[in-house]
């Protein structure tokens, strides 16, 4: 059996899509929340839905839950063209592309902010970031492509309108999909546009006042620690809720060297 070795599909994806990104920063929120919804059809009772795509469907991403989503899901299948078309691989599967979308918008968060604490000097926040920051906690999360998409929409009913439900409904569609208080609140600005009122109205809450709080205070510190691991945490766990992963995907045969023909 031929060797093998990663296809340049999941690294083309990070620079492709970080570029998208910094062309349209005000796009973050959009992409974000289509990961998020995404990922949490996932019903651990049942072990179903999850990461797998299934949002790219029109059925789906025109549910009353996924409003103003489809501008987001247009840019990203503009840049899987382009991923697509550079891959030695094959084709980059949606599930993958929208949890690697997230990843890139989560970093220019974090990047941005580091930049806005050296007074908007961007070689300094780069070297803030770089040094002091979370870019070195992500290394579980890029070991997690190879999601399969879904050949048919989740079912309906699995995601609220996040701006039309109480804080609890929030906490049970979260405990649904394994997860608590903690992770509502550090996954705060994947759920509306404005995270400081979405933190403010998850605050109202007790059991995720804390948190709220914790990672405000957080996000004041110089390297905001506590809030980006714990925020990588849960998007990687997010990012492969009831998926399978098939660590050979965009991997191809390593092309032979005829020694015989090389000239010593």
């Amino acid at each position: 059996m031929a060797r093998k070795r990663l296809a340049v599909a999941p690294d083309n994806a990070k620079g492709t899509l970080s570029t998208v990104i910094a062309g349209q920063p005000e796009a973050i929120s959009s992409i974000l929340k289509l990961a998020l919804n995404d990922s949490i059809t996932y019903d651990k009772s049942t072990k179903s839905g999850g990461p797998n795509g299934s949002i790219r469907f029109s059925s789906e991403i025109n549910r009353a839950e996924n409003s103003g989503l489809q501008s987001a899901l247009n840019l990203l299948e503009q840049a899987k063209k382009e991923i697509d078309s550079n891959s030695k691989g094959g084709p980059i599967s949606f599930s993958d592309l929208i949890q690697y979308a997230a990843q890139a918008a989560v970093k220019k968060t974090f990047l941005d902010a580091a930049i806005r604490k050296c007074g908007g000097n961007e070689e300094k926040g780069r070297l803030l970031y770089t040094a002091y920051g979370s870019s070195g906690q992500w290394g579980l999360f890029d070991r997690q492509f190879g999601r399969t998409d879904s050949d048919a929409p989740d079912p309906e009913g699995r995601i609220p309108q996040w701006d039309k439900v109480s804080v609890q409904e929030m906490k049970d569609k979260f405990a649904a999909a394994g997860f608590g208080p903690r992770q509502l609140a550090v996954m705060s600005a994947f759920i509306g546009p404005d995270q400081l009122a979405t933190e403010a109205y998850l605050a109202s809450d007790p059991d995720v006042a804390p948190w709220v709080k914790k990672y405000q205070n957080s996000r004041e510190t110089v390297s905001q620690t506590d809030y980006e691991v714990d925020l990588i945490t849960t998007l990687t766990k997010l990012g492969c809720l009831g998926q399978k992963i098939n660590y050979e995907a965009y991997t191809y045969p390593v092309k032979k060297v005829d020694l015989s023909k090389l000239k010593l």
